[in-house]
């Protein structure tokens, strides 16, 4: 049964993106810096690297029974073929989050669309911050970490001499995620797929 505060958390992409390591920072800062009840999950495909990855972070004020995803708040998918595998669970009121640059079809209208991997060149100098620049936005847009206990996890998880860079990308996500007008979202949304199944 699923308790009302609990919050479900699915990070997807292909290995090689940092799915799983914006995953663990998100639990971290949950759990060791906001003393909430956190279980993170993960499982990829046998390529590991190029092949589809999930994470997964289940958040709340109560001790938590189950640890996996079962009826997901907020999908990040970091490229179409993750949005495509892994969206069925997200509840018609759960939200979207992708990169701009690497989903174009969009299988609900309450998603929200931003370039993370554009930004963490642009911005940052590295497409490999991409999983930071999402993290950013993640971590604003589900409400459910503090901010600053996602910064402090993040600098306690990367690697030495990244820290800035890292730190720079998360900040990058969280400005672009603050220009969200989540009010303008449907409330709640079925998805089109539902009518092919």
């Amino acid at each position: 049964m699923k308790s009302d505060d609990r919050y479900e958390i699915r990070f997807s992409g292909s290995g090689g993106q940092g799915i799983i390591t914006a995953a663990m920072i998100m639990a971290v800062g949950a759990g060791s810096y906001d003393n909430k009840y956190v279980c993170q999950t993960q499982s990829y495909g046998p390529e590991a690297r190029g092949g589809k990855s999930k994470a997964e972070v289940v958040i709340s004020e109560s001790p938590i029974d189950y640890p996996k995803a079962l009826h997901v708040d907020l999908l990040l998918a970091m490229n179409q073929t993750a949005c495509d595998a892994y969206f069925f669970d997200l509840k018609p009121d759960g939200l979207l989050v992708v990169d701009s640059g690497l989903v174009q079809q969009l299988p609900t209208s309450r998603s929200v669309l931003i370039p993370f991997t554009r930004i963490a060149i642009e911005q940052i100098g590295k497409e490999l911050v991409a999983n930071m620049v999402a993290l950013g936005a993640v971590g604003y847009l589900c409400g459910q970490v503090s901010l600053e206990g996602l910064k402090h996890a993040l600098l306690a998880r990367v690697p030495k001499g990244t820290e800035q860079m890292n730190a720079d990308a998360l900040n990058a996500g969280i400005e672009e995620a603050k220009k969200i007008d989540l009010d303008s979202l449907p409330r709640s949304v079925l998805s089109e797929w539902d009518d092919e199944l």
